[in-house]
């Protein structure tokens, strides 16, 4: 990856380099115009010139290999200072070394025609260290605004995402087959047991106002989503009287943390979608938190035999979630007995107002 981003950013410097060179090539032949002791030029202009275009460009081409690295190393605008720091430091240390041993080379040889003072090493390098500090900072200024666009671009694709996301949640979670098995459970109920009827209209009134409610809301907190949970397990319980066991053990100081809304309601779901509800074998669902931040819920495994297909977008629907509140990743484990996804446990002082819309 490293070497793919030192390749991109050759090839986006191309004109910056094709100018800049020769104009700081010339700037130097004009503060560095050498004549010798006699005040006559040993050299013609053009000559001069090419000299300085050579010195220019070694120098250049060593410093931007510097910056190159350094941006490979701290890439992102969070590291920002570490990269300039450390690019900065390393270009002026191979600077002084170049200039010093060019003034240097010329000193010993007498290219000029006389012998280099303890200034003018200190001038030349002094000069040098002027040029890259600011073809240095233009570089750097480029590569920010161009980290930051790219930034806003994909804070944008995921406020898009997100808005998508949201569609799809509120498709997947007023589900038709749920409301149609609902409406069958009820009907069997009026004629069987018209209290525990009325008990389920009730929950299934909770229920969906619950999801009409907080689907847009960005974060709820959990004491909610066990209330909301509690209401929509009667409804699955009414349906499977023997066969399904809701477990929910959460720690009283946990139960004012955040999550985002519905999220228990899909993997509850998820859980008697794809998993055979039998009175000779319970299913199992566990919802219990630990004191690592994370709510964990968990069901045994037994496959139906009929295996429905899956898009997996409920799940899908909680990761994008997580990612667009940069919080820790939701963690899926499958063994051949269980299946537990585990959920960050969000600090309500971290969030702010969670009435918030998205």
């Amino acid at each position: 990856m490293h070497s793919i981003n030192m390749a991109r950013e050759k090839l986006n410097d191309k004109w910056f380099r094709f100018a800049g060179i020769p104009l700081i090539a010339l700037m130097g032949h004009i503060i560095f115009y050498n004549r010798n002791e006699s005040g006559e030029e040993r050299f013609g202009f053009w000559t001069i010139y090419l000299l300085s275009l050579a010195e220019t460009m070694i120098l250049w081409e060593v410093n931007r290999l510097v910056f190159a690295y350094y941006r490979n190393r701290f890439p992102s605008l969070q590291q920002t200072k570490q990269r300039i720091f450390h690019a900065f430091v390393a270009s002026m240390v191979v600077t002084i070394i170049l200039r010093g041993l060019n003034i240097f080379l010329y000193d010993e040889t007498q290219f000029w025609g006389y012998r280099f003072p303890i200034e003018a090493y200190l001038h030349s390098v002094a000069v040098a260290l002027l040029f890259v500090i600011v073809v240095g900072g233009v570089y750097e200024a480029i590569y920010y605004f161009r980290k930051w666009k790219d930034m806003t671009v994909q804070a944008e694709a995921l406020k898009k995402e997100n808005l998508q996301t949201q569609f799809d949640s509120l498709k997947g979670q007023i589900n038709p087959h749920f409301l149609f098995n609902s409406l069958g459970s009820l009907s069997s109920l009026i004629e069987e047991n018209p209290k525990q009827a009325q008990t389920f209209v009730n929950e299934m009134a909770s229920v969906y106002r619950y999801l009409l409610q907080n689907n847009e809301k960005g974060l709820v907190s959990l004491q909610e989503e066990i209330d909301f949970i509690e209401s929509y397990t009667g409804m699955l319980t009414t349906r499977f009287p023997e066969g399904l066991q809701v477990n929910i053990q959460v720690n009283h100081e946990d139960r004012t943390k955040m999550l985002p809304p519905l999220t228990l309601q899909l993997l509850v779901e998820n859980a008697v979608k794809h998993n055979a509800v039998l009175v000779s074998k319970s299913l199992l669902i566990e919802i219990r938190s630990d004191k690592k931040n994370f709510l964990k819920v968990c069901n045994n495994l037994q496959p139906k035999t009929s295996a429905m297909h899956s898009n997996k977008m409920g799940l899908h629907n909680i990761i994008q979630k997580y990612k667009l509140l940069n919080r820790p990743e939701v963690m899926v484990l499958q063994t051949n007995e269980s299946f537990s996804v585990s959920i960050p446990l969000l600090k309500k002082s971290h969030y702010g107002d969670t009435d918030h819309r998205r």
